[in-house]
């Protein structure tokens, strides 16, 4: 692809900005307070504003442009479909809807062959729990602490971080339980072997004091993404699927953020050999191009909606554009060998370059990750492991991430930050050109990092 020429036009970015600002309510924000970059292009693995500056994208939009910005032929694909058949109900048979599911389906671990199309992955988390729920003709689902699920009512009650805390009713039938992370473990492990096997002594527990006959379903991401990109220890997931079985609970992997390449894999489950009963997925499935989401399902699930209908469902439910972004994603990444290509990067560029930078910068207290999803702990001290930032920290609190993100902007990187990490998380096409170019920004901006250690 060649580079986009970037033609500075700073009154047209002026008024983009007083648009957004008159108008845009954003996401997640206190809205008199923030002030969004107006972007006037992206390709590949970066985007630019209309002052002409360029940012290399380490934090793929939300985690899902997965083949980077402007693919020509997903752009294509999305453009033919258009002029054929832009959109039409859900409940009709569409060539590109079928060929769309039939791709995620050869994709998908196990049995996994029945496709619930949604719009985005909160709405697909959404629909695997009602189907768990009539299922089982159980009522909860255990989510782990460290976790994001998505924003609408039942996932953001699933969701363990604090964006939960504001919309949680207490009403949605969730138990939160501690999953695995050896770093900050809460069960006192001192390795793999220890923190897996507590950790589901403790969900078994848990699943005691509940009563195991409620339980309709335990819901975990394959690889926390937001959360902080904690890789399950050896067993950990088989371990899980063990005790479903015994207890008859549905097993759902929420793939939203580690699908579609993302681990190096097709799906993270793949590093683990485990098959859930239900899986979720989204952003990677074709980039973002159109919103797309969906649920994938075992035979045993689907069988429960032979004679008896499904009562959900969405007027866009497999979108004809958002599915033929899928075909063409889907294609371009077997064709281009992108999984494969991801998987090379976090071996050979990511992961040991992430790890030179620990080994140099006091504020790098952990490194971990997989393919093109890596996440780095920073902290106040390598001995005590305090984070650089306390949990949920705001203002003042926060001012060393502050900081750091600031840095890594003013050296042309867009990073990921969530509380007292930053995530590395490009696009699954990174060259190993781009990918060294953002681990030099960030071993400058971790240098500002290091200012606040103790």
């Amino acid at each position: 692809m060649t580079p986009h020429v970037i033609e500075p036009d700073p009154q047209a970015g002026a008024a983009v900005k007083a648009a957004d600002r008159a108008h845009v309510f954003h996401s997640w924000s206190a809205q008199g307070l923030i002030d969004p970059l107006a972007v006037a292009g992206a390709e590949g693995s970066y985007f630019w504003d209309y002052d002409g500056n360029r940012y290399l994208d380490f934090t793929s939009g939300l985690v899902y442009t997965n083949i980077g910005y402007q693919h020509p032929k997903v752009v294509a694909a999305v453009q033919e479909q258009a002029g054929k058949l832009a959109t039409f109900a859900p409940a009709f048979a569409i060539d590109v809807r079928s060929e769309a599911a039939r791709l995620i389906a050869e994709r998908t671990p196990g049995d996994l062959d029945k496709i619930f199309f949604t719009n985005g992955g909160a709405e697909a988390v959404e629909n695997a729990v009602r189907m768990a729920r009539l299922h089982t003709g159980r009522t909860k689902v255990l989510s782990a602490y460290r976790s994001y699920h998505g924003a609408t009512s039942t996932a953001i009650n699933l969701t363990g971080d604090p964006r939960r805390w504001a919309s949680d009713t207490a009403s949605a039938g969730v138990v939160h339980f501690w999953a695995p992370f050896l770093y900050r473990s809460p069960f006192y492990a001192t390795t793999e072997a220890e923190e897996s096997a507590r950790a589901l002594q403790h969900l078994e527990d848990t699943i005691a004091f509940e009563g195991p006959q409620t339980v309709a379903a335990i819901i975990l991401e394959t690889v926390p993404g937001t959360a902080g990109i904690m890789t399950p220890p050896p067993g950990y997931l088989a371990g899980v699927r063990e005790i479903c079985d015994r207890y008859g609970i549905v097993f759902v992997l929420d793939e939203v953020m580690a699908g579609f390449g993302r681990t190096g894999k097709w799906f993270a489950a793949d590093h683990f050999d485990v098959v859930p009963d239900l899986l979720t997925f989204a952003k990677g499935v074709n980039s973002g191009y159109v919103p797309l989401g969906g649920v994938a399902i075992s035979a045993e699930i689907a069988a429960t909606f032979d004679k008896r209908p499904y009562p959900g469902g969405l007027t866009y439910s497999g979108h004809p554009l958002a599915c033929a972004a899928a075909v063409a994603t889907l294609n371009v990444m077997a064709d281009e060998k992108v999984v494969e290509h991801a998987a090379h990067i976090g071996e050979h560029v990511l992961g040991p370059g992430l790890r030179e930078l620990a080994e140099r910068h006091p504020c790098v207290g952990e490194v971990r990750g997989l393919g093109v999803f890596w996440a780095l702990d920073l902290v106040r001290n390598k001995e005590t492991r305090e984070p650089l930032v306390p949990y949920n920290a705001a203002g003042e609190a926060n001012a060393p991430m502050a900081a750091f993100a600031a840095a890594a902007k003013k050296n042309g990187l867009w990073p990921f930050v969530n509380m007292n990490r930053t995530h590395a998380v490009p696009a699954c096409t990174v060259s190993e050109a781009e990918a060294k170019e953002g681990l030099a920004a960030l071993d400058a901006a971790l240098a500002v990092a290091d200012e606040h250690t103790a």
